[in-house]
């Protein structure tokens, strides 16, 4: 059967997991024209900031059946003194001959342009899906949380790419939390201060809220490995579409005498609408939409962080409360948390106040290029 390698080909890109999973595995795609946009240099700051990107799909008689991006993070390997590329979206049936064939192009790639490893996946930066599953291949996933199947590590080991960076999914179930369990004596004060306010991002004040929330977001994860902070170009790219998806209830700024400190961003889960509607808009969508959105009964946390100057003093613990109890009152049934890197001991002791329990196993793979 033949095989053949094609570059820039977008309708092949998308259609390749559908192809190589089916319909019956958890595998959630990312919408149509989101991942078109990700992947339009006139469009993604990464690249018009300056970082080259190529994204390949193989095909085994005209069928897509494997596919990745291979790109470079321009900032990332400045600032860390990296020589770097990445590759992400990382797809693919269980076929060894077209996975050699499409990491044939990736490390093409990565010479051309110098670099002397190739790491990943990254669906293009870190603040976007990372990593393989290694363990939960049968949990579904939440928004924003990565699912591939048990080969792909395999394929991978095999072709020299050892695993690094550990991280992990998760979930919990608000309506079994006592709403006083994430609480400490610091965020008990902080929560009966004056000096502390919280601020609801809602759509008539999304914009202001979401870049206090990039200035958190930035200045929490500033000395986490591999992190780059976001522009505000970057973080609108990637999170100004949560306008119309956020409950105002779930998402919220902390502020201390009126300046950020804190953010913590929370949305229904639309991973069961989304793969329902095929992942494209149209009037399967509408009546995915009308089917089950208006009642969700999942939700995720997309991102928590604290200011430098104020961790330590309970302001995680602030936020995690005031979250349970907008789950309690929603009815969400479960709640699930994007990647926690196993470094991460501050946010793993707070997901132990919340009873949750891994959903996913996963990890970064790298391979050092001759």
């Amino acid at each position: 059967m033949a095989l053949e390698l094609v570059q820039g080909d977008f309708d092949a890109f998308f259609a390749t997991p559908f192809h190589a999973y089916g319909k019956e595995t958890p595998y959630v795609s990312p919408m149509r024209s989101d991942l078109r946009k990700y992947l339009d240099a006139a469009q993604n700051p990464l690249m018009k900031a300056g970082s080259p990107l190529e994204f390949y799909v193989v095909k085994r008689d005209g069928k897509p059946v494997a596919r990745a991006t291979a790109h470079r993070h321009l900032q990332s390997n400045e600032r860390y003194g990296w020589s770097r590329t990445c590759f992400g979206f990382f797809d693919a049936a269980d076929d060894a001959e077209a996975i050699d064939l499409l990491f044939s192009a990736i490390e093409d790639f990565a010479k051309r342009h110098g670099d002397t490893e190739i790491m990943g996946p990254f669906n293009l930066t870190a603040m976007q899906m990372v990593g393989l599953v290694t363990e939960g291949f049968e949990h579904a996933p939440y928004t924003d949380m990565v699912w591939s199947p048990e080969w792909l590590p395999v394929h991978l080991k095999r072709l020299g790419y050892g695993r690094e960076f550990p991280m992990a999914t998760w979930q919990f179930n608000p309506q079994t939390v006592p709403d006083d369990q994430p609480l400490t004596d610091r965020a008990r004060a902080i929560l009966g201060s004056p000096d502390w306010s919280f601020a609801p991002i809602t759509r008539r004040d999304f914009k202001e809220r979401m870049e206090e929330g990039r200035l958190c977001l930035n200045g929490g994860f500033d000395t986490n490995p591999m992190f780059v902070p976001l522009t505000a170009e970057e973080f609108q790219f990637q999170a100004g579409e949560m306008m119309w998806v956020m409950d105002p209830n779930l998402s919220a700024i902390l502020h201390y005498k009126g300046e950020p400190a804190g953010v913590v961003i929370c949305i229904p889960d639309l991973n069961p609408f989304v793969k329902h509607a095929g992942a494209r808009y149209g009037l399967r969508m509408i009546w995915s939409w009308l089917r089950g959105l208006f009642a969700p009964k999942r939700a995720v946390i997309i991102l928590y962080s604290v200011m430098p100057e104020h961790q330590g003093k309970g302001v995680n613990a602030a936020l995690l409360h005031r979250v349970l109890g907008a789950l309690k009152k929603g009815g969400y049934q479960s709640c699930g948390g994007t990647w926690i890197a196993d470094v991460n001991g501050a946010s793993l002791a707070q997901l132990k106040r919340l009873n949750a329990q891994v959903l996913h196993r996963t990890y970064l793979f790298r391979k050092a290029l001759a």
